[in-house]
């Protein structure tokens, strides 16, 4: 399990000219590894995100999920990599108000053509490992932020992902549920073996990360 990016160069359409927002960017992300990307905003995080899970192709440059390069894939392929490969942690958890947080996580079974019912032991233990064993039945307006929270990242889960992209995840939380959500990653990304990069303007609580690299201008450093 890994996710490499290799000379990645992004621009967009800016007037008469383009503006690049990823310039030859290297990142290269082994399997049980949290690497945490930080910057201000404009600088190119969003983008190298986007990239990272194949929702956006490069000018130049390769992106390889889990040692399958996506140059010159359909967008079917890309949506069935994205399905079966790459696990994302939205900043907000859009959480469906009507089901259970039993049954978030048993929509994405359904929505890989499997049946819910039989989704819902797997359902249960990742509840379970996010510490949420005992709310399976609550609805989103029954839970705290930082249980909502957890539902997202157990939802991210469900389809057993090699790579897991999290955006922002504490931007809504106080310091001691932020920090909770972090060290929850953290521990998942190791026990499950994923590759996982972590997004964030939070810079309190980076000790969770294998590594730490900052983005400014589109180019990537590492800051350890």
């Amino acid at each position: 399990m890994s996710l490499n990016l290799t000379g990645v160069t992004l621009t967009y359409p800016d007037g008469d000219s383009r503006l690049t927002a990823l310039d030859r960017v290297g990142l290269d992300v082994p399997g049980g590894t949290l690497t945490a990307v930080v910057g201000p905003s404009g600088s190119g995080k969003s983008s190298l995100l986007a990239v990272a899970a194949t929702l956006i192709t490069p000018d130049a440059g390769t992106v390889t999920v889990d040692g399958v390069a996506t140059a010159g894939m359909s967008r079917g392929e890309l949506t069935a990599l994205r399905r079966h490969r790459i696990g994302t942690v939205f900043q907000q958890p859009h959480l469906l108000p009507s089901l259970t947080a039993a049954e978030q996580l048993q929509v994405m079974a359904h929505l890989d053509g499997r049946s819910a019912r039989k989704a819902a032991p797997r359902a249960r233990d990742l509840l379970d490992a996010v510490g949420l064993g005992g709310l399976a039945h609550r609805r989103p307006h029954q839970l705290s932020g930082g249980q909502r929270q957890r539902v997202n990242i157990a939802r991210a889960l469900m389809n057993d992902p090699k790579v897991l992209l999290v955006d922002e995840p504490t931007s809504a939380l106080d310091h001691e549920r932020g920090a909770a959500v972090l060290e929850l990653i953290a521990r998942l990304t190791r026990e499950r073996g994923t590759a996982t990069v972590l997004v964030t303007h939070d810079r309190t609580h980076l000790g969770v990360a294998d590594r730490v690299t900052e983005v400014l201008d589109g180019r990537l450093g590492a800051l350890r």
